[in-house]
């Protein structure tokens, strides 16, 4: 028990480094201001798949139509995933020119088994795009009306191949979605901090913008194609392979886009589930290992709380490092609950450790060795 024990101790030294270096990172990392007041002249194409999404695209078709980009340089481009509900109709209803469907359907039949339905989506919207910068996001986001000028400016400022930008989830009207919203803040803030230390390739696939021609000269989706997910971090390590200096983090607030948590704990499981099953996917392998400590981390916190259960003496060591883990994750947090303007969640950080440390070990478990279900299909 007592070899355990060191064992745990140096796992949470070495957390406890990683969150301060984050920490430094998000500190390091400048708001972007731009040069020009000018909203830009870059074509651009918003991409959007969606499957079933009838009930958040207006909200989304909304904030689209409220853009202060000029709207002959924006198109946007919807496709339906073999939805059963109304968003081909939805997307059809509305009436801006920019607007345009695209059907999975009219291009694939029902019975054609893929892996990754999110890539090929994608894949043919970016081969009838017109714009030279292609932007993604989700069905269920909303974004200021400056979002696209915001992305364009950062651009056409910079010139990178590749840009990440922030998301956030809001409508937490709950405990359960203030815990999503907790955590969901805290990788948008490593993602910032690993992409300012160039410690990582990190990003959201709900607001993501990168070249047209970037993702043709490195092969698009080709060698990704059959994983489920991954139509974010893994193109972007295609592309910062490429052009190891082309790769950004947008930090400003009139980029950010928010999402939807899910409503219930078996969606968010299969969620956490894929994305953690990319885990060993990932070329860029400091993330692998960065993630491989944090599990550990977790792990091992889980078991000595198991332990203290049955043997008190070990309940001092358990409260020990479990104040150390929340002390050095709110110093890193703060600052990033700020940016986005909710610090006011902070005060269900700790009671949220109790859901935080078993969804980890739980979710990296599955990722590894589970399926899990997307969009209504069974994803292994």
């Amino acid at each position: 028990m007592h070899f355990f024990l060191i064992i745990l101790i140096g796992l949470a030294l070495g957390y406890g480094v990683l969150i301060l270096w984050y920490s430094l990172g998000w500190k390091r990392l400048k708001k972007f201001h731009p040069v020009s007041p000018q909203p830009g002249h870059t074509k651009v194409t918003v991409i959007i798949p969606a499957r079933n999404e009838a009930d958040n695209l207006p909200a989304l078709l909304d904030a689209l139509q409220h853009q202060t980009y000029t709207t002959t340089l924006l198109e946007i481009i919807i496709i339906d995933d073999f939805s059963t509900d109304d968003t081909a109709a939805v997307v059809q209803r509305c009436k801006a020119a920019n607007i345009h469907l695209l059907r999975l359907s009219d291009h694939l039949d029902i019975t054609q088994r893929l892996n990754s339905y999110k890539k090929r989506a994608i894949e043919m919207a970016i081969g009838r795009a017109a714009g030279d910068l292609i932007v993604t996001t989700d069905a269920d986001c909303v974004m200021s009306p400056r979002w696209i000028e915001t992305m364009v400016q950062c651009y056409e400022q910079y010139r990178p191949r590749f840009i990440a930008a922030p998301v956030c989830f809001y409508k937490e009207f709950n405990f359960f979605k203030k815990l999503q919203s907790l955590d969901f803040m805290t990788m948008q803030g490593i993602t910032a901090a690993a992409a300012e230390l160039a410690a990582g390739t990190m990003c959201n696939g709900a607001n993501l913008a990168y070249e047209k021609k970037a993702f043709y000269e490195v092969g698009g989706f080709t060698g990704i194609d059959n994983i489920a997910s991954g139509d974010d971090m893994l193109l972007m390590y295609k592309i910062y392979s490429a052009y190891p200096d082309g790769v950004m983090y947008l930090k400003s607030e009139d980029a950010i886009v928010r999402t939807l948590p899910v409503d219930t704990l078996r969606d968010f499981m299969n969620q956490r589930i894929r994305w953690s099953s990319k885990a060993d996917k990932y070329e860029d392998k400091r993330i692998t290992w960065v993630l491989f400590l944090v599990y550990l981390f977790n792990a091992g916190l889980l078991i000595m709380g198991a332990i203290a259960l049955f043997l008190p003496v070990w309940w001092p060591w358990f409260l020990i490092l479990l104040l150390f883990k929340v002390t050095v994750e709110l110093y890193f947090l703060l600052p990033v609950a700020r940016f986005f303007n909710k610090t006011e969640l902070l005060v269900w950080f700790i009671p949220g450790q109790l859901f935080h440390i078993p969804y980890i070990v739980i979710a990296g478990w599955l990722g590894k060795f589970g399926s899990y279900q997307w969009k209504g299909r069974q994803v292994k």
